[in-house]
C-alpha cells in the first residue's frame, strides 16, 4: 500500500513537472519567437535606413556633379571672357603708357607741391594755435582787467568812505580834544588864581594876626599840606592834558599812514591837524 501510494505520488509529481517543464519550454519558445520577430523588424527597419540613406547621398551627389559641371562651363565660359578682357586691357596698357608716364611726372610734380603745401598747412594750423592761445590769454587779461576795475572801484568806495570816516573823526577828536584842553587849562587857570588869592589872604593873615611861632609853624604846616595837595592836582591834571595830546598825536599819525597807504595826499584834507 505504501509503495502503491508512493508510486502515485511519484507519478503525479512527474505529470505536474513534466506539466511545469512544458510550460516553461512554451514560454521559452514565445519570447524567443517574440525577439526574433523584433529583431527582424529593427534589422529591417535598420536596412530600409540605411537604404534610404544611401538614397540620399546617392541623389545629393548626383546633383552635386551636376552643380559642378554647370559651374565648370560657367567657370570655362568667364575664363574665356576674362581672356578677351586680358587681350584688351593689354592694348588699352600698351596705348595708355604714355598718358601713364606723363600722368607720373604730373604725380612728382604734384607730391612736391604737396610738400609745400604740407609745410604752409603746418604753419597755417601753428598760427592758428599761437592766435587761439593769443585769444585765450586776452580773455583771461579781459577778464583780469574786469576784475581789476571792480576791485579799484570798491577800493575807491572804501577810500572815499574811509577819507569821509577819517575826516570826520578828525573833527569829532579836535573837537573833543580842544574842548578837554580849555576845560583842563581853565581849570589849571582857576587854580592857580585860587592859589595867588588864598596866598594873598594868608600873608595878609599872617601880616593882620600876632601868631606865635609854634601856631605859626602850625599853621605853615597845615597850608604847605594844602600847598602840595594843589600841587598834586595840579601834575595830576598836567598828566591828564599830556595823555589827551598823546593820543591825540597817535590818532593822528594812525591816520596818516592809513592815508598814505591808500594813496590818499594829506594836502586832501582840506585842514591842517593841530599837532
Amino acid at each position: 500500500e505504501l509503495e502503491a501510494k508512493y508510486t502515485k505520488k511519484m507519478q503525479a509529481l512527474r505529470d505536474e513537472l513534466d506539466l511545469r517543464r512544458k510550460t516553461e519550454i512554451h514560454e521559452v519558445e514565445e519570447r524567443k519567437n517574440n525577439h526574433i520577430s523584433e529583431l527582424m523588424r529593427n534589422h529591417e527597419k535598420a536596412f530600409s535606413d540605411i537604404k534610404n540613406y544611401y538614397s540620399d547621398i546617392t541623389l545629393k551627389n548626383l546633383e552635386l556633379i551636376s552643380l559642378l559641371k554647370e559651374q565648370m562651363e560657367e567657370m570655362k565660359k568667364r575664363e574665356n571672357h576674362l581672356e578677351k578682357e586680358k587681350a584688351e586691357v593689354l592694348l588699352e596698357n600698351k596705348q595708355l603708357k604714355e598718358p601713364l608716364q606723363q600722368a607720373q611726372e604730373q604725380v612728382a610734380e604734384l607730391q612736391k607741391k604737396l610738400t609745400h603745401y604740407d609745410k604752409d598747412k603746418e604753419a597755417l594750423m601753428n598760427t592758428r594755435a599761437r592766435l587761439r592761445v593769443a585769444q585765450k590769454e586776452l580773455k583771461d587779461l579781459q577778464w583780469e582787467h574786469e576784475v581789476l576795475e571792480q576791485r579799484f572801484s570798491k577800493v575807491q568806495a572804501e577810500r572815499d568812505e574811509l577819507y569821509h570816516k577819517f575826516t570826520k573823526a578828525i573833527h569829532e577828536v579836535q573837537q573833543k580834544a580842544g574842548f578837554k584842553n580849555l576845560l583842563l587849562e581853565r581849570k589849571l587857570q582857576g587854580l592857580l588864581s585860587l592859589l595867588e588869592k588864598k596866598e594873598v589872604e594868608l600873608s595878609e593873615v599872617f601880616a593882620a594876626s600876632n601868631l606865635d611861632p609854634s601856631g605859626l609853624s602850625l599853621v605853615s604846616h597845615r597850608l604847605e599840606d594844602v600847598l602840595n595837595s594843589k600841587n598834586a592836582t595840579i601834575k595830576d591834571l598836567q598828566l591828564q592834558l599830556a595823555r589827551v595830546c598823546k593820543a591825540h598825536d597817535d590818532m593822528l599819525q594812525t591816520f596818516e599812514a592809513k592815508l598814505t597807504a591808500c594813496g590818499i595826499p594829506l594836502d586832501n584834507l582840506g585842514f591842517k591837524p593841530l599837532a
